[in-house]
């Protein structure tokens, strides 16, 4: 049975670690998922210049500023991709490749999904379309996968899925270097569609067409719909109230995932309120067991 926590937080971004340093000092105990590094759409950026007390900040030096804080108030990061959330009533269930965790509260700060689905995702999803290789990679042994993957790191997913699969094709939509196993076929092209019949049999690029057996769309963040299903969208943005409340009870949301303007210092506000709204949905909720 896992151990149940009071508030999980999926994403490691400017939201993420205002509502994690707010549960900190409300003394609610909680998970943070994301990576050590944060966030890749803050290292990457030259330049802010709206963030209240941190004037011309470069990307790098507020992702420094931020783990110092974190440091500071012994908040960590837990390195584990949550794929699906499930709300259990009482509780949320929160589902890993390889863990599943329970917390009273949620609150999803995973950034948004810019653009639209590609063509065929949602029709063939979990009928060869996915988001996590590890996790489906037992589904695949001696077929053939292609992953599309949006950021570098990503590589180590195709690394593992060539130790299960007859053939992995790797399709990046970054401009690093690709360094993946031998074997691995990279294909620099953009995908167009997915087709198939009852399942996936072919990903249509404008070059080329590849014949795979499953497509994972390896993304910086899950589409709100497919990570907590029964949840509320406003096109591609999770819908709330100014408390950050969705419309599943003791789900929050904040940063990106809820609308424009993406900005940072926007993001930190609304972790907070978030964590805030959390901590008083809990001790609401004990009060009541009472």
């Amino acid at each position: 049975m896992s151990k149940r926590v009071d508030i999980a937080i999926i994403g490691s971004g400017v939201a993420g670690i205002s509502a994690a340093l707010n549960a900190k000092i409300r003394k609610k105990s909680f998970l943070l998922f994301g990576s050590e590094e944060l966030s890749n759409k803050i290292v990457k950026a030259s330049q802010i210049n709206n963030y209240l007390g941190l004037p011309a900040v470069s990307g790098t030096d507020m992702i420094q500023h931020m783990k110092d804080h974190m440091k500071s108030m012994e908040v960590e990061v837990t390195e584990d991709k949550i794929t699906t959330i499930y709300n259990m009533g009482e509780y949320y269930s929160l589902m890993s490749k390889d863990n599943f965790y329970e917390a009273t509260a949620v609150i999803l700060a995973t950034g948004v999904n810019f653009g639209k689905p590609l063509k065929g995702e949602e029709e063939f999803l979990g009928s060869g379309v996915g988001y996590c290789a590890t996790c489906d990679a037992p589904l695949y042994r001696d077929k053939v996968v292609t992953i599309i993957a949006y950021n570098k790191h990503e590589e180590n997913e195709a690394n593992f899925m060539a130790s299960v699969a007859s053939k992995v094709y790797y399709v990046p939509m970054y401009k690093e270097e690709v360094e993946v196993e031998e074997g691995i076929e990279v294909v620099r092209d953009t995908p167009v569609e997915i087709v198939g019949d009852d399942v996936v049999k072919k990903l249509i690029c404008k070059e080329r067409e590849i014949e795979t057996d499953g497509v994972f769309l390896l993304r910086d963040s899950t589409p709100p719909a497919q990570l907590v299903p029964g949840l509320k969208l406003d096109g591609n943005h999770v819908e709330v109230d100014r408390l950050m409340k969705t419309n599943l009870p003791g789900c929050f949301a904040a940063g990106d995932i809820v609308g424009i303007p993406y900005q940072y210092i926007k993001a930190a506000g609304e972790g907070n309120i978030a964590a805030l709204s959390a901590v008083a949905y809990i001790d609401n909720k004990k009060k009541e067991e009472k």
